[in-house]
């Protein structure tokens, strides 16, 4: 094996979870490639190197040139990668799971498969947005109704507190600057918060596209989580920044990043993130035995049976 080339795959248990790493980084105009268990980052400025394994999020703006190498340490690293526009309104791509087990996906996959478990999800998912209140009785519509009155209440507070004149959420995702500074600040905010968001669910080996609250969609579940969020985070930090904004600021976008990583980082939102789909999946807690022998084989009558065995004995002793 040791003629094969390229570099060694880490191990999963080599890498920090992803609850311990840093929120995301946003990179533009410049080169990136890779020096050991590094990014490096080259600019007209010179280079810098980035640990791979300490980050989520790598958001690659407008003049980012990726070598393979790169690429190639980003996706062993499980690290998120996005392709975003000049202000940062898009993402793709993702790196590989930061865990060998399907059990999450599989808890995923038969909770959405089912109506009954699949409301009970959606559920949770608004009682976590009204934690004082009592919303069992209500229907999901009657709950789509509080929510929708919910986020309006707090654009109103935002825009009262902030004296920012607030119109409605309208935004053109082909013409960032066509928007009001505080729209602008919520397309760039979201962006990341979105970023965010399919890290910690493609970390955690789950689907982005088996969402709850949305479907249809190959990025549902990104969504159910990030507006877990919004009213929290980017919400009040889009009209914080419009309130500062300098009329024809160029780097408002930018600052918008830093304020929201800045958040994040204070408030520890990843470890949060990894609470929060847990408990809305409410998987079963999982041991380092199991962790680490994640192949079985399914069985009819016992659920699962132990991998690389051989069978052949016990299907002559059946005959």
């Amino acid at each position: 094996m040791a003629d094969i080339p390229g570099m060694i795959k880490p191990d999963l248990q080599m890498l920090p979870q992803i609850k311990d790493r840093m929120t995301f980084i946003y990179l533009e105009h410049c080169k990136l490639n890779r020096e050991n268990s590094a990014i490096t980052m080259t600019d007209d400025q010179g280079i810098v190197h980035i640990p791979a394994a300490t980050i989520s999020v790598l958001m690659l703006g407008p003049g980012t040139n990726v070598s393979h190498r790169a690429m190639e340490l980003i996706g062993d690293a499980g690290v998120t990668v996005i392709w975003v526009g000049e202000h940062g309104v898009r993402y793709y791509a993702s790196g590989r799971p930061l865990t060998h087990h399907a059990g999450l996906l599989q808890k995923q996959a038969e909770l959405v498969s089912n109506q009954r478990k699949h409301l009970s999800v959606v559920r949770k998912m608004y009682e976590m947005r009204f934690p004082n209140e009592d919303v069992s009785r209500l229907t999901l519509q009657q709950l789509r109704g509080r929510e929708g009155s919910r986020i309006r209440s707090i654009y109103r507070q935002e825009s009262q507190k902030w004296d920012v004149p607030w119109n409605g959420r309208e935004y053109d995702p082909e013409n960032f600057s066509s928007g009001d500074p505080v729209n602008q600040a919520l397309s760039a905010g979201h962006a990341c918060l979105y970023g965010l968001s399919h890290a910690v669910i493609a970390a955690l080996g789950c689907s982005p596209g088996l969402g709850f609250v949305h479907v249809g969609h190959e990025k549902s579940f990104v969504y159910d989580i990030a507006d877990l969020y919004k009213a929290e985070y980017t919400i009040p930090i889009a009209f914080e920044m419009a309130a500062q904004a300098s009329p024809d600021d160029p780097d408002f976008s930018a600052s918008v990043r830093r304020r929201v990583r800045d958040e994040m980082s204070s408030t520890h939102l990843l470890e949060r993130m990894v609470r929060d789909i847990k408990y809305l999946l409410s998987e079963d807690s999982i041991s380092d035995e199991e962790e680490t022998k994640a192949i079985y084989l399914w069985d009819n009558k016992q659920g699962t049976v132990p991998n690389a065995t051989s069978y052949d004995s016990i299907e002559r002793e059946g005959r």
